[in-house]
């Protein structure tokens, strides 16, 4: 950025009077210094490393401490042995030695010493820069340095306060191209010496654009000089402005075809290398007194349409440089008239985008009633940018190439969200005659819309849960990556009273809960999804709705009650369940014994056994006497036989008979074998 310096040194502050004239004890002691040094330089007694000995060799009765601060500035001005002998000398700062070149430069003349003989007569050439003047120069230093600059040409303006006549003025520069600056000596500027005018054209000296320059001026007349100005630092990139770019214009069809070229398209410097960085905006008017103007941006070939017919538009450009926030200067006025627009019924009208969640449609109108076939095509966005002719480089999309229907899916093409494109409609008739409807611009991102999320909910035992898909269902993930989309979730109490509240709540993931429920209740939700970054949101999904579980106080206080009962009645059961069990096991034992005795030994001798536990009275026992018959041997064995067989079980069915019984049978078997015997 360009800036003026302030000088810190004055004269009176160096010790030097402006009162001195040719002759004077001030020139004298600079000769004696410079001449001095020199011899010492050539005996080899001061060394470039040894500062403090030439500070101590230039305090020597010879050369006084004012000669010494005299050799410095004069070492410093000019030639190659001068130069030398300040790189060994570093006596004072660049600052001092500029002051010093201010306040001694009108004192010191320089004729008498060049035409000194001897070895050292060129070496005082340096002196020529002195004037000789009796008493003060009267002289102003310029003032309001400034310097304007214009792609690569540079311009330095001064004000002068002066009421002096034939005054010239001459001016020096310098740059820096490191942070090292005290080496760097003051040079005259190219086309800036001897100027009458306070305004000088010194673009051929300004080749290093990037790096820090300083420039000086001051007044001159005859063998008088002014001071040096302020000195006004700058870096020319920074400084320069960006020049009007070249325009052509075409009126053809109703509309106005512009050609943009940039600012330094015919320089062979050029301040600006990268064209492609231009941004060009647009200023547009009618040509009328009550004219309202129109700004837009414009690419280097471009359509400007929406014009009235038969109209004469003015305009200009303007070429800027966004990222280096730098604005150019506006390009001189054109004005052009318009034509009528030829209606050609053969074009596709209305052509529009419709994009949802990226997959993207063209569509148009017709009103073309005969056959008619359509080519759509398309423009990578980047390729108008560029200054070339890019109407060759249109290309027809897949799949619709020579279709009859009105619409046209192109999301094969959107292969990146990071550029834009232009598509356009191609009508071609029966009589292969065509016509290019307007084109439409489709930034991805920007054209397409964010459809609804899906939305699904579930109840745990304090908690709602919803589960979001993103838009665009399976393929959700590219809406996801590209928007870095949020959600905005409603839910509310679905419910007869029509004041309850619907609270809301945004979440970044696609897993959300809502606490506090109330039991026994239906909550409603929908979500919609949106993005921050492209100020875009979706429609909300469809409602879905759930009932949340009862209250689950009552429920537990009911078990809990039926628990106890049933304890209780357990401890009370039990015990008597037991003994009624005893009970009734005794009891069948004694009534309903489970053995009966046989069939054969109950109806024996003609009477029943009763119980054994049961107590009876003795009945009294009958005597009978045996009846002796007559029984062939034959029955007899027959007899016999069953006899044996019917002691037999009379033996088994004793086991359930008292001892009286027993010893009874006994006897009877006795009697009963004594007549079968």
């Amino acid at each position: 950025m360009a800036k003026v310096r302030p000088e810190r040194c004055t004269e009176e502050a160096n010790g030097v009077s402006s009162q001195h004239q040719y002759g004077s004890s001030c020139e004298k002691q600079m000769t004696l210094a410079l001449v001095f040094a020199l011899e010492l330089l050539q005996k080899q007694e001061l060394r470039p490393s040894d500062s403090h000995a030439a500070r101590a060799t230039l305090t020597t009765p010879e050369a006084s401490p004012g000669s010494r601060t005299l050799l410095t500035f004069f070492l410093k001005k000019k030639g190659s042995l001068l130069e030398q002998l300040i790189k060994r000398l570093r006596l004072v700062s660049d600052t001092v030695l500029v002051t010093l070149e201010d306040s001694l430069a009108p004192l010191l003349v320089a004729e008498d010493f060049n035409k000194t003989p001897g070895p050292y007569g060129g070496i005082l050439y340096p002196l020529r820069s002195c004037r000789r003047k009796g008493g003060q120069t009267n002289l102003k230093s310029p003032q309001d340095i400034q310097v304007y600059a214009v792609n690569t040409n540079f311009t330095l303006r001064w004000n002068y306060t002066g009421n002096d006549t034939n005054v010239t003025f001459s001016a020096e520069y310098r740059w820096f191209e490191d942070s090292e600056t005290n080496e760097v000596e003051w040079k005259e500027l190219p086309g800036c010496q001897n100027v009458t005018s306070m305004e000088c054209d010194f673009s051929s000296a300004i080749t290093k654009y990037y790096d820090t320059h300083h420039v000086r001026i001051r007044a001159e007349r005859k063998e008088e000089v002014s001071p040096w100005s302020s000195i006004f630092e700058m870096i020319p990139y920074f400084t320069a402005q960006i020049g009007p770019p070249g325009i052509e214009l075409q009126s053809t069809n109703g509309v106005i075809k512009i050609k943009v070229s940039p600012p330094e398209a015919n320089q062979v410097r050029k301040m600006w290398i990268a064209d492609l960085r231009f941004k060009y905006n647009l200023v547009i008017w009618e040509n009328s007194s009550n004219a309202e103007f129109r700004s837009q941006s414009i690419f280097p070939t471009h359509v400007i349409d929406d014009l009235a017919p038969d109209t004469t538009y003015c305009l200009k450009v303007q070429a800027t440089l966004p990222l280096d926030f730098q604005e150019g200067l506006f390009s001189p006025i054109h004005c052009v008239k318009t034509t009528r627009k030829v209606n050609d019924l053969l074009c596709a009208t209305n052509v529009s985008v419709l994009a949802l969640n990226m997959k993207f449609h063209l569509h148009w109108n017709t009103q073309y009633k005969q056959h008619v076939s359509y080519n759509v095509q398309y423009l990578i966005g980047y390729l108008k940018k560029l200054h070339d002719d890019y109407s060759i480089k249109w290309l027809n999309i897949p799949g619709c190439e020579n279709i009859t229907d009105t619409q046209c899916n192109f999301s094969s093409i959107i292969t990146t969200t990071s550029g834009f494109y232009y598509l356009r409609v191609q009508a071609m008739n029966e009589y292969n005659k065509s016509c290019l409807s307007n084109e439409v611009k489709v930034d991805p991102l920007i054209t397409n819309e964010i459809g609804p999320p899906g939305v699904k909910v579930d109840i745990s035992d304090v908690l709602l849960h919803i589960q979001i898909s993103p838009p665009g269902g399976s393929e959700g993930e590219v809406m996801t990556d590209h928007y870095d989309l949020s959600y905005r979730v409603l839910y509310w109490k679905n419910s007869s009273n029509n004041e309850e509240e619907i609270k809301m709540k945004e979440i970044k993931q696609t897993i959300g809960t809502v606490s506090n429920l109330t039991p026994s209740t239906l909550y409603c939700v929908k979500v919609q999804a949106f993005s921050e970054v492209y100020n875009k949101s979706s429609r909300y999904s469809k409602e879905e709705c759930i009932r949340t579980p009862g209250d689950k106080v009552l429920p537990l206080i009911i078990l809990a009650t039926f628990v106890t009962a049933l304890f209780a009645v357990l401890l009370v059961a039990t015990p008597l369940t037991f003994v009624l069990y005893q009970a009734y096991n005794k009891i069948k034992y004694v009534f309903f014994p489970s053995c009966q005795p046989p069939l054969n030994i109950e109806g024996f001798g003609g009477q029943l056994f009763s119980s054994p536990y049961l107590s009876t009275t003795e009945e009294p026992i009958e005597n009978c006497s045996i009846i002796e018959t007559i029984i062939t041997e034959e029955v007899n064995q027959i007899d016999f036989k069953d006899y044996k067989h019917s002691k037999q079980s009379s033996r088994d069915s004793g086991n359930y008979s008292n001892d009286d019984n027993t010893s009874g049978s006994k006897a009877s078997e006795e009697m009963l074998d004594k007549e079968i015997v």
